[in-house]
């Protein structure tokens, strides 16, 4: 199913090969600028891993993976849907000292997301993370690390429009920092996602806390797989969209799991089978380094600081019969 906004006289400022150009621009820019500004260095990463060692990303838990057997070996190997666990491995891998991590592009399939004009089931994301002493494994450092990614999407739109001068976008680098239940005290009557466009459309830049737990509701203000993300200690990156007129998330992130919280959060989900997989072994053991790292959207990114109105003018992507047509009947040129 999709659902598609068509904003009220929707003209996308640049044409098609100009938004080629600036894809590839803002891509550079942000890419280079994010690893100073986070110590981070470039690495390969699987587009596939083997589902035996439980390194791909469960999001809600409910989501299928993309699995194919691999004739020569017969065995079979699944399309991530992001690599939020095996970053982790990775750093163990190589070594990597404290303060130091590592970013790639990642590139996935979520067959099973729903389409509308920020999702599509073709992921790809900059993925990075970096290790962090236990001294540090905080709130402060959670909290200063998104300031630099706001001020490296805030410089890498400066950058864009003394390219491109049509565009208009405005973005604060004035992050308000909010939890999940602040936003439902606040908000009770809402839908966790009315209450972020509330927020959002007050203080145009926030980053939304506490994301996987329960709330005093009863109810989770959105889904987080339990063994990657410490639901104390992670969020939201998200913008005001002014073509949308509503609020965007630009980046998940989080100071990962340690020993103590994955054991809890295993429980609270109902996840103990996964305790003995490879990855979670060796986690519960104190074997792999504590890290703290996320996933932001290249393709939103893009579509945010270009002004569209349809992650399909940015990437190329497959789409429902309904949204071809409604695009096309709109204006809204697909990829």
């Amino acid at each position: 199913m999709s659902d598609l906004i068509v904003p009220d006289g929707y003209k996308s400022l640049l044409s098609l090969y100009e938004t080629q150009l600036a894809i590839s621009a803002i891509k550079r820019l942000f890419e280079d600028n994010l690893a100073q500004a986070l110590n981070l260095k470039r690495v390969s990463a699987p587009l596939f891993v083997n589902p035996l060692t439980g390194l791909n990303d469960d999001l809600n838990g409910i989501e299928r993976p993309v699995e194919f057997e691999i004739k020569a070996t017969g065995t079979n190997a699944q399309i991530v849907h992001s690599l939020a666990k095996w970053k982790r491995m990775a750093l163990y891998n190589y070594n990597f000292p404290a303060g130091e991590g590592i970013y790639t592009d990642m590139n996935a399939i979520r067959r099973d997301e729903d389409m509308d004009n920020v999702h599509s089931i073709y992921v790809d994301q900059w993925d990075w993370e970096k290790v962090i002493t236990r001294e540090a494994r905080n709130e402060d450092l959670l909290k200063m690390t998104v300031t630099l990614i706001v001020n490296v999407i805030c410089d890498t739109e400066i950058k864009i429009k003394e390219m491109y001068p049509s565009l208009i976008t405005d973005l604060s680098r004035n992050v308000k920092f909010v939890t999940t239940q602040q936003l439902e005290d606040m908000y009770p009557q809402m839908s966790p996602k009315e209450r972020e466009n509330a927020f959002l459309k007050e203080h145009k830049t926030a980053f939304i806390m506490r994301i996987g737990d329960t709330l005093k509701s009863g109810i989770k203000h959105d889904g987080r797989a339990p063994d990657y993300d410490d639901w104390t200690l992670n969020g939201d990156i998200m913008f005001w969209n002014n073509t949308l007129n509503n609020a965007i998330e630009i980046s998940s992130m989080g100071i990962r799991v340690d020993e103590k919280s994955l054991d809890a959060q295993l429980k609270k989900a109902n996840c103990d089978h996964r305790r003995s997989l490879p990855f979670h072994k060796a986690l519960l053991a104190g074997e792999l380094p504590l890290t703290m790292g996320g996933g932001i959207g290249q393709s939103r990114l893009c579509m945010l600081l270009l002004e569209k109105a349809h992650i399909g003018e940015v990437q190329v992507s497959v789409w429902d019969e309904k949204t071809i047509k409604g695009c096309a009947a709109s204006g809204i040129k697909l990829l």
